[in-house]
């Protein structure tokens, strides 16, 4: 209760600021591209910078609670939106893919942050989340390598850049080089790191083609199996950053070191999975609604965690350092989207 009490006001403004963003993007043409979570980070830095509520006693704590553990609650819910069967059907095809996106996203952001110096949780981030599924990666990653608020904030701004630009580029490209719907889907789902953004990309391409939606589902189908990558890169950045901190040289527990909230979102996968094996009829299609609840409210508290992000962020700082992120971010969002398309080419796919 004591707890409950402290965390309140700041969560209540966090939870203020995320339900704004969210009739914002869902209200205004054109901003589903963005995303409320970025918006949410848009808007906490405005009252952040104004209103400065971050430095008053009564409500860091609750902007604290909320962009830690509210964070990886949305994690351990984002399992609920993950049948391991519908992912497996895709993934003879995408898999080979996704591994070589994910593997080339990490070796830019190593290469380009040993070249350029780039703050090197900033580089993890921005390559976790160029690599995987945008902020939910971020998101994941985060509390495995103790990133503080402006370098999430940062690596979030980055990806979405490219996420607006892959959005409203790549139908074009698609277009331009021959690509079958098949094909569009595959690269979309692939070369696309935030899901709002492949949806957005995949809607284009349906509407321009006439696809009623087909290309859509497929490329949402390898976005969620591109988002299982998020279990072994989570517990890999534990382990590395266990080994930093451990001046003392004393033996590290591989089990301790898996952060629980990933072991909530395994067997929150796999409980979906089961679910959905097993049941059938009226019991199933209530499976499915309640999933579907904790798929939004997953994404409700990723916008929070956004918020509280963005209301601890020093904008001038942020600005002033932003050069390097956002180069690290432009060779990771280019060399995946190479790679994406040319093992489509060497496995016979284009």
């Amino acid at each position: 209760m004591k707890n409950f009490k402290e965390n309140a006001p700041g969560t209540a403004i966090c939870i203020a600021v995320a339900a704004a963003a969210t009739i914002i993007v869902n209200l205004v043409p054109g901003l589903e591209i963005m995303g409320a979570p970025v918006l949410g980070i848009i808007l906490g830095m405005i009252l952040g910078a104004t209103v400065k509520p971050g430095s008053r006693s009564e409500i860091k704590p609750g902007i604290a609670f909320t962009s830690k553990k509210i964070l990886q609650w949305a994690v351990v819910l984002l399992g609920f939106g993950l049948n391991l069967a519908t992912v497996g059907k895709v993934g003879a095809t995408s898999l080979p893919i996704i591994i070589s996106t994910i593997a080339t996203s990490l070796i830019t952001a190593y290469i380009v942050f040993k070249l350029f110096k780039v703050p090197s949780k900033v580089a993890t981030l921005i390559g976790v989340g160029s690599s995987i599924c945008g902020g939910s990666a971020i998101a994941a990653a985060a509390p495995a390598i103790d990133a503080d608020d402006e370098e999430i904030a940062q690596s979030i701004s980055v990806v979405f850049l490219f996420n607006v630009a892959a959005a409203l580029l790549y139908p074009a490209l698609g277009d331009m080089i021959g690509l079958s719907d098949a094909g569009f889907g595959l690269f979309a789902g692939t070369a696309i790191n935030d899901t709002s953004s492949v949806t957005a990309a995949a809607s284009v391409w349906d509407t321009v083609h006439g696809t009623d939606g087909a290309v859509l589902e497929y490329a949402t189908i390898v976005k969620l199996t591109r988002t299982l990558a998020i279990i072994p890169i989570t517990l890999v950045l534990s382990l590395m950053q266990a080994r930093r901190t451990n001046t003392e040289g004393k033996k590290i527990s591989v089990a301790k070191m898996v952060p629980r909230f990933i072991i909530y979102f395994v067997l929150a996968s796999a409980f979906t999975t089961v679910v959905n094996q097993v049941l059938t009829g009226a019991a199933l299609e209530s499976a499915a609604a309640a999933f579907s609840f904790l798929k939004k409210v997953s994404k409700f508290f990723i916008v929070m965690a956004m918020s509280a992000i963005g209301i601890n962020t020093d904008v001038v700082k942020l600005v002033k350092t932003g050069a390097k992120p956002i180069g690290l971010g432009f060779c990771c969002w280019v060399m995946i989207g190479v790679v994406s398309l040319a093992m489509q080419h060497i496995l016979g796919l284009w």
